[in-house]
């Protein structure tokens, strides 16, 4: 069985949209894969036939470029026949060298920059959809050897919730909600007194159950967006990365900005509706296997610059607003 070496170290929704396509490579395949990554997040990859996980430690053992060395050397051993970048940034390409130079295949991601930066242009901007990024990984495992369809996706069943976890949350309602209402960048979070009232009128069905998610920076305003209501419960600090992961393969819907949260609901098959602001679905980021309606996006009429990034990271003066176009009735309705 040949032995391909998957790298891909962040961010969070980048690693999780690379799960439903290692799914599909190991059951298409016989092949045995090893997923290079942050320690954080090998509880994706735990349920995947014939994948095993290498935590890279960026911090001592494999800091720097002699650490990097070391890293090529500890991978080394687990006879690798090729390589696939799924990262395409510097510790992965100097990684992928050491492999070249050793005599192994190395593909590296085309992250399609060019085309993006048509598309986030602020004048003569062509916007029309990119390749998704689940696409794009697929096409390097191609150029591996390995072909593989993403049009017949297969999810992890859906195991029964530990003890633990039902003891934390309570019992399920007949709508199990999940809402992550922050991104990284502003430009990307629906603004908070909006997000209030999509969970007020949310929570004034009694069928309803929501749950928050978010960090631990998070915690204040998540504690104002439950808002004294029974059935909104907050996730952060009551349950472990693990126990998260479990209630969100659990859940009926989610609701998230264009960020980490969108892309975990959508490796386990969960109808996800996400925000955008900054930043559009033409660019290739929409969640696995959700079709373009399930994105609610800001009045593109009164905001045509829009998208302006990539990743949210670009302020564009007089575009602050722009998420407010999404009304909350919309939000209520599409969930």
């Amino acid at each position: 069985m040949k032995h391909i070496l998957v790298i891909r170290l962040s961010a969070m929704g980048d690693v999780a949209m690379t799960v439903p396509v290692i799914r599909a490579l190991t059951e298409q395949h016989q092949v045995k894969v090893t997923v290079v990554s942050r320690p954080f997040f090998e509880p994706f990859f735990k349920d995947i036939n014939n994948v095993e996980f290498f935590g890279v430690d960026l911090q001592n053992r494999h800091k720097g470029f002699f650490g990097l060395y070391r890293l090529f050397q500890d991978l080394k051993k687990l006879n690798i026949h090729g390589v696939a970048d799924l990262h395409n940034v510097l510790r992965s390409k100097i990684v992928g060298t050491f492999f070249k130079i050793s005599g192994k295949k190395v593909i590296a991601l085309d992250k399609g920059r060019k085309q993006k930066k048509a598309l986030t242009r602020p004048n003569n901007k062509v916007l029309h959809p990119l390749k998704p990024m689940h696409q794009r990984y697929a096409e390097v495992l191609g150029k591996l050897g390995f072909q593989v369809n993403l049009s017949n996706p297969k999810f992890p069943e859906k195991k029964p919730l530990d003890n633990e976890v039902l003891e934390k949350l309570g019992d399920f309602a007949k709508k199990n909600i999940g809402i992550a209402p922050f991104a990284q960048y502003d430009t990307k979070t629906y603004p908070i007194d909006l997000m209030q009232q999509v969970i007020d009128q949310l929570a004034q069905n009694p069928e309803n159950k929501i749950f928050l998610f978010g960090g631990k920076a998070d915690l204040t305003n998540l504690k104002k967006l439950q808002n004294r209501h029974q059935n909104v419960i907050i996730t952060t600090r009551k349950l472990t990365f693990q126990q998260e992961l479990q209630l969100i393969a659990h859940l009926d819907v989610m609701l998230s900005m264009d960020s980490g949260n969108a892309h975990i609901a959508a490796m386990y098959g969960i109808k996800t509706i996400v925000l955008f602001g900054a930043t559009h679905p033409y660019l290739g980021f929409m969640p696995f296997g959700q079709p373009f309606q399930n994105a609610l996006l800001p009045d593109l009429n009164k905001y045509p610059k829009l998208p302006t990034s990539v990743y949210g990271n670009k302020i564009v003066e007089g575009y602050q607003d722009a998420m407010r176009t999404i009304s909350p009735s919309q939000v209520v309705a599409k969930l």
